[in-house]
C-alpha cells in the first residue's frame, strides 16, 4: 500500500522554455490543423503573441521534466502497475512560444478501492509563466494495480 504520509508532499518544480518547433511538432502529433498553431502570422492575426501552446501541451511539458518518474520512485510504484486514470485542466491564460513555463505539483490525495486492489494517487499542479502568472491548473489521477 502507498503510504498516505505523502499526501501534501510538494514535488520539485519543472521548467520548460516553449519554442516554435516543439509547439508545431506537438500540434501536428495531436492532429491540430488550425493555422494559428503552425504559422506565426496566423497566430498573431488571431491575437496571440506567437504560436500558442495547444491546451494539453502543458501535461506533456511536465512529463518531459521527469517529475512523474520522480513521483513513482518516491512512492515505490513500478511503472508496469501504473495506469493514467484521469487528467483535467483549468485554463487561466494562454502560453506561447517564447514563454517559460514552470510546473509545481503536489500529491493531494491517496486512496484505494476494491480492498486495496486499486490505489489512486491524485496530483494537482499549477503552471505559471515567466511573470509568475498562473497559466493553468492541472489534476492528474494515477491508478496503481496491485
Amino acid at each position: 500500500m502507498i503510504d498516505k504520509k505523502w499526501i501534501g508532499h510538494v514535488l520539485p518544480s519543472s521548467e520548460m522554455a516553449l519554442d516554435r518547433s516543439r509547439l508545431r511538432f506537438f500540434a501536428k502529433a495531436i492532429g491540430e490543423t488550425a493555422p494559428e498553431y503552425i504559422d506565426v502570422q496566423a497566430a498573431q492575426a488571431a491575437g496571440y503573441a506567437d504560436l500558442p501552446a495547444p491546451p494539453t501541451f502543458l501535461f506533456g511539458a511536465e512529463l518531459d521534466s521527469g517529475a512523474t518518474d520522480e513521483l513513482l520512485n518516491l512512492l515505490a510504484v513500478p511503472i508496469a502497475r501504473l495506469l493514467h486514470g484521469e487528467q483535467s485542466f483549468t485554463f487561466h491564460q494562454g502560453a506561447c512560444a517564447g514563454d517559460t513555463i514552470t510546473v509545481q505539483s503536489e500529491i493531494s490525495d491517496i486512496y484505494d478501492k476494491k480492498n486495496g486492489a486499486l490505489e489512486f494517487v491524485v496530483k494537482t499542479s499549477r503552471a505559471t509563466n515567466q511573470k509568475n502568472e498562473t497559466v493553468a491548473e492541472m489534476r492528474t489521477v494515477l491508478v496503481v494495480r496491485n
